[in-house]
């Protein structure tokens, strides 16, 4: 039996999803709080240059095969960005160079415009717990720039469960 390709929005450990160089008033977490893609008016906005570090925590052992990234402001949007998985904690001094990237994407501004699937090479992705987009640089060339939207295609391995509601003893 075939897996069905689902949102993987739905298994975000959310309080962990993290942005580097977000503006304070525009964050990722507006726009993925729902666990579903955004239609509404928030969006990312990156606050001292063009770049933006995405770091995206999943509940559970994730394969995933495709995103999407979506901007209103197409002249903003992610033009090349480099994925990388299950990195603790990840800081733009680790993604200069590119090493350790998985895949590098040139989106163009037709991906962008319509939130266009981008396949990925599924054989890299098979046991993401985290997946970190590194936003090098925008479609033309622009200060800041924007995610109204992203998703993330493929589906939860089975036999992991939910472990985002767990605490640590000392926690307590």
């Amino acid at each position: 039996m075939a897996d069905t390709e689902v949102s993987l929005l739905e298994h975000l450990d959310t309080p962990q999803v993290t942005c580097l160089n977000e503006s304070p008033s525009h964050t990722l977490k507006s726009i993925v709080e729902g666990r579903k893609k955004n239609t509404g008016d928030a969006y990312v906005l990156s606050e001292v240059d063009a770049e933006l570090l995405l770091n995206i925590s999943f509940n559970q052992t994730v394969k995933i095969r495709s995103i999407s990234i979506q901007a209103k402001n197409v002249e903003q949007a992610p033009k090349t960005i480099r994925l990388y998985t299950n990195k603790p904690s990840l800081a733009f001094s680790d993604v200069e160079g590119g090493g350790g990237c998985l895949q590098e994407i040139e989106l163009s501004k037709e991906d962008v415009a319509q939130g266009k699937k981008i396949p990925l090479r599924f054989v890299r992705f098979q046991s993401v717990t985290s997946l970190h987009i590194f936003v090098e640089s925008n479609q033309d060339g622009e200060d800041e720039t924007r995610i109204d939207a992203i998703d993330i295609f493929g589906y939860p391995v089975m036999g992991t469960r939910d472990v985002s509601g767990l605490k640590k003893v000392e926690d307590e």
